[in-house]
């Protein structure tokens, strides 16, 4: 049994409803620090004064073409670009899920690659493919993409389309992404029994503020 702490070291502390306000998103900072999370996950309004408020004791990830991912390349290159001048060290971005519905997976290919070597060629970039919303087959093609252009992470979910990460799909991206891409999962993750068996499956990040939560035994509701 995984302890708490070593849990935690894997856990993108996340907050990204809609009301979030700057008290809300500091106190997200402030536990990711207590509790040493991988990072703490929030809107790219908020990241130019979360990394001055944490001066670096944790990284800052935001979210790009988020949730629905059906803006544009260029104005998902531009978020990407903003949020990096803004201190964030990491980027989750969602794909254009009508394009991959539509089999034009070179677009698809396209702007990942585009993002990663011209947003993100130091920078960790997380693919968001949600899950829920594709087939197998759409599945194991997104896995093929995001290994081919090398991002550094395939991730489940974005958490706002109804299901989030299931133990399936984290077997299913162990099968069939190459080895240097890390898995994601995230979206409904409730509790540290299920949090353990994401990472024995193969999950390298868990997206969640619910864990954070337990240990801090509160109300274990939210991403």
């Amino acid at each position: 049994m995984m302890t708490p702490e070593e849990i935690l070291k894997h856990v993108d502390h996340t907050l990204l409803t809609p009301s979030a306000g700057w008290e809300e998103i500091k106190q997200i900072c402030d536990d990711a620090v207590r509790y040493n999370t991988a990072s703490v996950c929030i809107p790219p309004s908020y990241v130019g004064q979360a990394c001055e408020y944490l001066k670096g004791k944790v990284p800052v990830c935001t979210v790009i073409g988020f949730p629905n991912g059906y803006m544009t390349t260029q104005t998902k290159l531009y978020e990407a670009l903003d949020a990096i001048k803004n201190g964030a060290a990491e980027i989750d971005m969602v794909i254009n899920i009508g394009w991959l519905k539509d089999k034009k997976y070179d677009l698809v290919e396209n702007e990942i690659r585009m993002l990663k070597e011209k947003a993100c060629p130091d920078k960790i970039l997380k693919v968001i493919i949600e899950t829920c919303l594709l087939t197998d087959e759409e599945k194991i093609k997104m896995c093929e993409i995001v290994s081919r252009v090398k991002a550094d992470y395939i991730k489940t979910s974005t958490g706002f389309a109804g299901q989030g990460a299931t133990f399936e799909d984290i077997r299913l991206f162990k099968e069939h992404v190459a080895p240097e891409v890390k898995i994601k999962a995230a979206g409904g993750i409730s509790t540290l029994e299920d949090a353990q068996k994401f990472l024995e499956l193969g999950a390298e990040r868990l997206g969640t503020s619910r864990i954070v939560k337990i240990i801090k035994n509160e109300q274990a509701s939210g991403y």
